[in-house]
């Protein structure tokens, strides 16, 4: 399905709560436009998070969540075989979906901080990118986006960590963190 228009590579980052979030808001307005949406979760593994339920309760067929990775965090200096190889399968299925057209917007949920922990590599993502469909957007969210990424992207937007209700003590919320 090539709409004739061009998609747009969009990197959602930095240090502040709401990068995900705001993937997930693009895409329900993506939806309401008639796209189907593919997000690729990197490095989360939770049945818990709050748009992993909608999307599964209420959008199906329209938008699909896979996560590609565990529930617990992932040991930046010392990485286990487990958590590169479900990024790799990861960026395996973000590669198929870019090529092939079906959806017009894919997110790669996470994929900036893949990068950054040695999980995956920049080279591959280039080549992800570089593969998918003429009509199809693409946000790539996480802290530490790469250079190259901001570069090459149509749209960034940095989300700065301002003030959070942590550092008040005040806990994860359901609703709010997951």
């Amino acid at each position: 399905m090539d709409t004739g228009r061009r998609g747009l590579v969009m990197v959602l980052t930095g240090n502040g709560k709401g990068k995900t979030t705001s993937a997930f808001g693009q895409a329900l307005r993506a939806i309401g436009h008639g796209a189907k949406v593919l997000v690729i979760q990197f490095m989360k593994g939770s049945e818990e998070y709050g748009e992993l339920k909608a999307a599964r309760q209420h959008l199906g067929g329209v938008l699909t969540v896979e996560q590609h990775g565990l529930h617990r965090f992932v040991d930046k200096a010392n990485p286990r075989p487990e958590d590169i190889d479900l990024a790799r399968r990861g960026l395996a299925k973000a590669k198929e979906a870019l090529a092939g057209g079906e959806y017009g917007l894919v997110v790669l949920d996470e994929i900036n901080v893949a990068l950054d922990f040695g999980l995956i590599g920049l080279a591959d993502v280039q080549e992800a990118l570089a593969s998918r469909r003429p009509h199809v957007d693409v946000i790539l969210t996480g802290r530490y986006a790469p250079t190259e990424l901001v570069q090459a992207a149509d749209m960034v937007s940095e989300v700065l960590d301002i003030k959070h209700h942590y550092a008040d003590g005040i806990p994860a919320r359901e609703g709010i963190e997951f």
